[in-house]
């Protein structure tokens, strides 16, 4: 038995050019390069597989991603889902920043009129703290008769 260096399909093995492996999800060899990528991501994505609930179509029609609830197919994709999701996201921070602003305004001009009227909390706590003394007072006298 000859020793495994010389072996005939040994010494072939190693005549033959190896080949680099290419990026990952490549095809092994067809030469298509950016062809097999595609192929690869396609497997690896799922079309059309969320089943969107009423929350969500309320959500892809506030988002303008459909114009009515009859447009919205039964399944769609989770992508599609998840953009409108943030887009919702910042339409409702937009809101709530803009609500700010205005109850900031609010403030600022109910200060400036109780400004005018002569109130503040200082006043407000003074007549509070006059109030408790009064009754305390007076729940002291009522237990002495």
């Amino acid at each position: 038995m000859l020793p495994a260096r010389l072996r005939p399909g040994r010494l072939l093995a190693a005549a033959a050019p190896r080949r680099l492996p290419g990026p990952r999800g490549a095809a092994a060899g067809a030469g298509g390069g950016r062809e097999g990528v595609r192929r690869a991501e396609q497997a690896h994505k799922v079309a059309a597989s969320y089943k969107p609930s009423k929350f969500d179509k309320k959500i892809l029609l506030w988002t303008g991603r459909f114009k009515t609830e009859d447009e919205i197919p039964p399944r769609i994709p989770p992508e599609m889902l998840d953009r409108a999701r943030n887009k919702a996201r910042v339409k409702a921070c937009y809101i709530m920043i803009g609500l700010s602003i205005v109850a900031c305004f609010a403030v600022i001009a109910s200060a400036k009129k109780a400004a005018a009227r002569h109130e503040s909390l200082t006043s407000w706590n003074l007549a509070k703290k006059a109030k408790w003394r009064k009754e305390a007072a007076l729940a002291a006298e009522s237990k002495t008769n």
